[in-house]
């Protein structure tokens, strides 16, 4: 019984020590109104504030993750949460391919265990929203999407291969201090596959992913536009058990109300 107790006493210090170190990593995003996607076209949306991680997880934070909560590795997972990409370029449940580096962002994840991350650590996966609204900014400026270099930096981005070997924090930190949002991998949202509900009606059944494609590429005039578009259009092409090579993810939390 003593060892049991003892057990259970490490394994909540270990995540205590994890949280506080990760939210060492963790910057606080002010919110405001903002007009995503598609410019006047748009709907004006409000985003509270938050914190976001300032990384990607990792390859190492996925593992220690995994080793801590069984049900999560590839062995054990059920098909109804991970399709078999699931972790496909680990060797086994708790060891990492000799040719991914630990510190590189963690891929071959699926919504429902990036989800599961970020709770067990009193996080959340950000918003759709919240992820663009964060994105939008470059080094300098909060909202640089009417900077033509900012935008073709995006573009060049997306259409360039990803290496095996890319490690988080490489790329220049944004106006919020955050790193690695354009540049290294796709991410995961909490409402990724809400994009397909329709303009007439938030019940719309008929979620057509050809008639999102379709009525978003019309609107797409600019630079900034068509990174967007792209953006919402692997999030609507994508299901919650998908497990993909260059689709990752990062946590956000909540500000609580005594913490203002």
């Amino acid at each position: 019984m003593k060892t049991k107790v003892f057990s259970l006493f490490l394994l909540c210090l270990f995540f205590q020590t994890l949280m506080f170190a990760q939210a060492k990593d963790m910057v606080l995003i002010e919110g405001s109104r903002y007009i995503p996607l598609y410019g006047r076209d748009s709907t004006v949306v409000e985003v509270k504030d938050f914190k976001m991680d300032i990384y990607p997880v990792t390859n190492e934070a996925f593992k220690k993750f995994v080793k801590a909560n069984p049900k999560w590795r590839k062995s054990n997972v059920i098909s109804l949460f991970a399709d078999k990409s699931y972790l496909s370029n680990w060797k086994n449940d708790l060891e990492i391919n000799d040719s991914i580096n630990s510190k590189s962002p963690i891929n071959y994840v699926s919504w429902f265990a990036a989800k599961a991350y970020c709770e067990c650590q009193d996080k959340r996966l950000p918003t759709i929203d919240e992820w663009e609204y964060v994105a939008m900014a470059d080094e300098t400026t909060k909202d640089a999407r009417i900077k033509p270099s900012f935008n073709e930096k995006i573009l060049a981005w997306y259409e360039a291969p990803r290496s095996k070997k890319n490690l988080v924090g490489e790329t220049p930190k944004n106006a919020w201090g955050v790193y690695d949002l354009h540049g290294l991998l796709w991410e995961w949202t909490l409402d990724f596959n809400s994009v397909l509900i329709t303009g007439e009606s938030r019940k719309d059944k008929d979620n057509d992913s050809n008639l999102f494609c379709g009525s978003a590429s019309v609107n797409a005039t600019d630079l900034m536009n068509y990174a967007a578009f792209m953006r919402y259009a692997i999030r609507g092409s994508l299901k919650a058990k998908y497990s993909m090579k260059n689709l990752g993810f990062r946590c956000v939390q909540d500000i609580k109300e005594e913490n203002k």
